[in-house]
């Protein structure tokens, strides 16, 4: 089993709170059971069980160690969707292989955050990320964070391969084998906007196949074509 505690040191630990209550009562550990601890930043330690109560689960820890990077690193731009389909997307996208996540407000999106909410709602997409890790085996929690506009997502970005999901567009996903950096930008349930395309001039418009699909299917599609595609 692999639960997510941050820092990692050798020695003895104890472990409180919701990762307690995943030992105990949804994996029903005993003493003596193997325990994989990651911090969600690239590190890992082997444990095990050594005392369990009611309170607390005691662990033996060996050292940690760094988990190498997986390349290309994988970044998802994804406006605002409405409703469970937001959680749908940001949970696949974890399990099919996305390093990170920028949440932006398209024009044509359907929902509107107030800036007043916008922090509570971050902090909720991303105990679903470590939830997401944890189911699919993931060592590193994807980062996310809210861009203001789609000028604010992209003024960051650093070099390496950008691709736009366009509907219309017959250009395969086809990813560079020698790119480390990869940059995918998606649409919101009514499209992006013309505006929008115009200022993702020099992203590659690219389809993925000849149906329409929905704005939480898309970008999940295209991070595990890339990932089937460079095998990581």
């Amino acid at each position: 089993m692999r639960i997510f505690l941050a820092p990692l040191a050798a020695g003895e630990l104890t472990v409180r709170g919701d990762e307690h209550h995943y030992i105990m009562r949804v994996r029903r550990a005993r003493i003596g059971d193997a325990v994989e601890l990651v911090d969600g930043e690239g590190r890992r330690a082997a444990a095990t069980i050594v005392k369990i109560t009611d309170a607390e689960t005691v662990l033996s820890v060996a050292a940690p160690e760094t988990i190498p990077a997986a390349l290309p690193f994988l970044r998802v731009l994804v406006p605002l969707i409405k409703g469970d389909r937001m959680d749908t997307c940001l949970e696949k996208l974890v399990e099919v292989g996305v390093d990170a996540i920028v949440v932006w407000p398209a024009a044509r999106s359907v929902v509107k955050l107030e800036p007043e909410r916008r922090e509570a709602r971050i902090a909720k997409y991303q105990a679903a990320l470590v939830a997401a890790s944890r189911q699919s085996g993931r060592a590193q929690v994807p980062t996310i964070m809210w861009a203001d506009d789609l000028h604010a997502a992209l003024a960051t970005l650093p070099p390496g391969s950008r691709f736009v999901l366009d509907p219309t567009s017959d250009q395969p996903l086809v990813p560079d084998p020698s790119a480390t950096d990869i940059t995918i930008v998606s649409g919101p349930e009514g499209g992006l906007a013309p505006s929008e395309l115009d200022t993702l001039v020099g992203f590659t418009p690219i389809g993925l196949g000849p149906r329409v699909l929905r704005a939480e299917t898309a970008p999940v599609i295209a991070v595990a074509l890339v990932r089937a595609a460079t095998r990581t």
